[in-house]
């Protein structure tokens, strides 16, 4: 029998990795907004880690989308040098500043939890109190696109590397989980599978997507809009209907839980 969220006394927020695409997220959260649904508690990966962040923090959701509008994600000057990666990724902590003065999981309204992935030991680190930009960089630091980003000597990446969508931080904690995947793994057609490639990331896109998949469905309302998989995980055009398609999907989502309960 589905949970009745009119008689939740606390929420719970799980977002997926998944670049631009994750602009579905915010629109979530306007959709959430417009019904009176607020989260107490806050799981995210890679892009999710960041909305989740600006959520926790109180930010607007237009402040929200300016974020990412503002934030250039392939600047010359911030080129990589004697780093892997193309990008580095610590060349956005002077922006990420601007929006998390005091740099700490203690200042933010909501309990969150950012995953990242140990580089080094090849494992699992949900960060959720301490120092919050650096746990926040290395959580959207895509490989091989971004460098890792070094905290306490050690390097740490994209947290959807190892765990796309934590749900597992909010189980039990909770009486409501909503959750938003926008890793989509939809049909290709032989064409897109041409190289290494393309053989490489389709694969890896599976793996994700089947894990996420499965979490996403344990949750007691969810998202997965499928089409933004038109949509490239790092095409900043796509911020607007990434955005549009995730507050059109939550609205009748939620609305349908609130026509049952």
């Amino acid at each position: 029998m589905p949970k009745d969220i009119t008689q939740a006394t606390s929420i719970g927020l799980v977002l997926s990795g998944g670049g631009i695409r994750g602009m579905a997220h915010i629109g979530l959260l306007k959709a959430m907004q417009e019904h009176e649904l607020d989260a107490q508690l806050i799981a995210g990966s890679s892009v999710g880690a960041l909305v989740g962040a600006l959520y926790a923090n109180g930010n607007a959701v237009d402040d929200m989308l300016q974020f990412f509008r503002e934030t250039p994600l392939f600047k010359y000057d911030f080129f990589a040098i004697n780093k892997p990666g193309f990008i580095d990724t610590e060349r956005y902590f002077k922006i990420f500043k601007g929006y998390f003065p005091h740099d700490s999981f203690e200042s933010l309204e909501k309990p969150l939890h950012v995953i990242a992935t140990n580089l080094l030991q090849g494992s699992e680190v949900a960060f959720s109190e301490g120092e919050l930009i650096r746990p926040l960089l290395a959580s959207a630091a895509l490989t091989p696109v971004f460098s890792p980003v070094e905290i306490d000597n050690i390097l740490y990446a994209d947290g959807g590397v190892m765990n796309n969508f934590p749900k597992e931080y909010v189980d039990g904690k909770v009486d409501f989980i909503i959750g938003s995947n926008v890793s989509i793994a939809g049909e290709v057609g032989k064409r897109d599978l041409r190289n290494s490639l393309q053989l490489a990331g389709r694969v890896t896109g599976l793996m994700i997507y089947a894990s996420s998949h499965r979490k996403l469905e344990e949750c007691d309302l969810h998202i997965e809009p499928k089409e933004l998989e038109g949509i490239g995980v790092l095409d900043k055009k796509g911020i607007e209907k990434a955005f549009a398609i995730g507050y059109d999907h939550a609205s009748r989502a939620i609305e349908k839980v609130f026509s049952r309960a």
